[in-house]
């Protein structure tokens, strides 16, 4: 496995994969067994794979977030390196966003995907996600890219953009991947304190009983509901429960305005903010 830190170089092993179908794993490195798993199905589905580890600053509203969250390079290059990864791509903010260019000031359509959710509550995060997305599709040029559906609203504004910039990537949709408590695995749970990390899985524990509140009462109440049962651990803290519609991600008031249901939530174990959601039908 290659490390690489410049476009100059990467381009160059980009060349020795010319005749390969190239798999392509974004991150923003502090890698666990969620990644892994994308790591896992791509290189058993392409015959190269490339992994980037970069924390982007241009999807953080928070200063403070950027500054906090885990870097970790050369831990991440060793966790990787059995599993057949031919490049770890690891640029720096110059490199990606050099000066004199406008790569990190461009402003995209989403489609409207992003007026819901996370939109609101973290402005200019998808934007921010788009520039740095399209700048490594530009560089990396992979026939496949795996995104988990941890980051369900991420997910959905890169299959839109895609497909409205033209680009000839097939984006495969990876299940969450959870702990054995069902935790969502994410960067940020390293950031968690043995306490908070105990009570973090009763998120999940929380959101599945919605299942069975669909049809049964109307969505405010069950919204209410799953609220008072995350929060009922005073160690969370929730900031927003949403059922949405799946295809358009537009909240939904009533059961029958969708075929497909999908809740999501944020919620805050002390200063992490963690994110989740599960398909309700």
């Amino acid at each position: 496995m290659k490390v690489i830190s410049t476009v100059a170089e990467f381009d160059a092993a980009r060349k020795l994969l010319e005749d390969k179908t190239v798999g392509f794993v974004p991150t923003m490195g502090a890698l666990h067994e969620g990644h892994a798993s994308l790591i896992r199905r791509a290189v058993s589905e392409c015959g190269a794979v490339v992994v980037s580890d970069f924390v982007n600053p241009t999807q953080f509203n928070n200063k403070t977030d950027f500054e906090t969250y885990p870097r970790r390079l050369e831990d991440d290059a060793a966790f990787i390196e059995p599993m057949g990864v031919s490049v770890l791509f690891a640029p720096t903010v110059e490199e990606m966003y050099p000066e004199g260019t406008d790569y990190n000031k461009k402003v995209f359509d989403l489609g409207g995907l992003d007026r819901y959710g996370e939109g609101p509550r973290r402005p200019g995060h998808f934007n921010g996600m788009a520039q740095v997305v399209t700048r490594l599709f530009d560089i990396v040029r992979p026939d496949r890219a795996y995104f988990g559906e941890k980051d369900f609203q991420q997910l959905a504004i890169v299959e839109y953009f895609v497909k409205a910039l033209g680009y000839n990537i097939e984006i495969v949709r990876c299940p969450i991947a959870r702990g054995a408590d069902g935790l969502a695995l994410s960067s940020r749970n390293k950031l968690l304190t043995p306490g908070q990390r105990e009570a973090a899985p009763h998120i999940y524990r929380s959101i599945l009983k919605a299942r069975d509140m669909v049809g049964r009462m109307p969505v405010a109440e069950a919204i209410k509901a799953v609220v008072s049962l995350i929060d009922a651990d005073s160690r969370l803290r929730t900031e927003y429960v949403e059922i949405i519609n799946s295809l358009t991600l537009r909240p939904v008031t009533d059961w029958n305005e969708a075929e497909h249901l999908r809740l999501t939530c944020a919620v805050y174990a002390g200063q992490v903010r963690l994110i989740d959601n599960i398909e309700l039908r």
